[in-house]
């Protein structure tokens, strides 16, 4: 399973120099090298975070995971750029871990890690995946994100690596993609943090709305941040839902959207809701309107 590490929408993965030496036999004088570069990348990135410096910060982290970054911290009316430093505890290090792979396809590269990754949490890790992705920007790498990959439940695959078998990181999911991200369109400091929810056993659900915030749900149930908010007076929001392979359930498909309140005991408002019976399909597009009025907004922000 695939996880992002994330604190308040910053994928505070860092790591620091690693050795040549906790690199694996079967890597690349090539490898070796991109690796070498990407982990000086890894630590500027990771000694800003720890310092709390913004300057070397922006300077380190791609364009488009750094703009993502802000839109998320101002869609949720947070303070930018202290939010990203806010951490619970500081971004691990590489150290112990070993380099299984570095590789490069155009502008993407990622570097994949395995060993006793530590997040802090107090107890012991066990042996797990880092995988860390760049972007390369003007003059050299920038950092991108990372994910965390839990072996616990792939006890074969865990075993499998400790043998120095690496196939399962010699998939696609551990492939760079070649694409270079398009920066998101910079968005102001929301009047309403708003959120869109979506359960959707069996389906997949693409929704936009205000042709700015653009969310994906895949068989589950969950709410994200929509960025930029909800306005004043009318959004407009629109959505696909599709079947994913194989289902053939009937369950109902629900999408929402709510305004969040700072307010203590403030509850939640739905400003918008789709919803099918149990064995009604669902609509497979559409694109419609809802309304954020003067009573709702006066209430979210703890006017009346």
């Amino acid at each position: 399973m695939i996880q992002n590490y994330l604190f308040r929408g910053l994928l505070a993965v860092m790591i620091s120099w690693v050795s040549l030496g906790s690199c694996d036999a079967q890597l690349s004088n090539q490898q070796i090298k991109l690796a070498q570069s990407l982990n000086g990348v890894y630590s500027q990135w990771r000694d800003a975070v720890v310092s709390r410096n913004y300057r070397v910060w922006h300077q380190a982290t791609a364009t488009h995971r750094r703009l993502s970054l802000q839109n998320r911290v101002l869609s949720e009316k947070g303070s930018w750029p202290a939010d990203i430093f806010t951490l619970p505890a500081p971004p691990p290090t590489l150290k112990g871990l070993k380099l299984l792979r570095a590789r490069s396809t155009g502008m993407t590269a990622k570097s994949v890690y395995f060993g006793k990754v530590n997040f802090g949490a107090g107890k012991v890790p066990s042996d797990n995946i880092l995988l860390v992705s760049f972007i390369y920007e003007g003059r050299g790498w920038k950092y991108d994100k990372a994910e965390f990959i839990n072996l616990d439940n792939l006890k074969d695959v865990r075993a499998q690596l400790v043998a120095g078998d690496l196939a399962y990181v010699d998939t696609e999911a551990f492939m760079p993609s070649g694409v270079k991200p398009k920066p998101p369109a910079e968005v102001p400091r929301a009047k309403y943090i708003a959120k869109v929810y979506s359960y959707c056993p069996g389906r997949e659900v693409k929704v936009r709305i205000n042709k700015i915030s653009v969310h994906r749900f895949q068989d589950n149930q969950m709410s994200e941040v929509i960025i930029g908010g909800a306005r004043d007076g009318i959004n407009d929001i629109s959505y696909e839902i599709r079947d994913l392979p194989g289902y053939k359930g009937s369950e109902p498909v629900a999408l929402r959207v709510y305004l969040m309140s700072q307010i203590e005991g403030v509850k939640p408002i739905k400003v918008y809701q789709y919803q099918t019976r149990q064995g009604d399909p669902p609509k497979r597009q559409d694109t419609v309107v809802f309304e954020v009025g003067s009573v709702d907004a006066a209430k979210i922000l703890g006017l009346r």
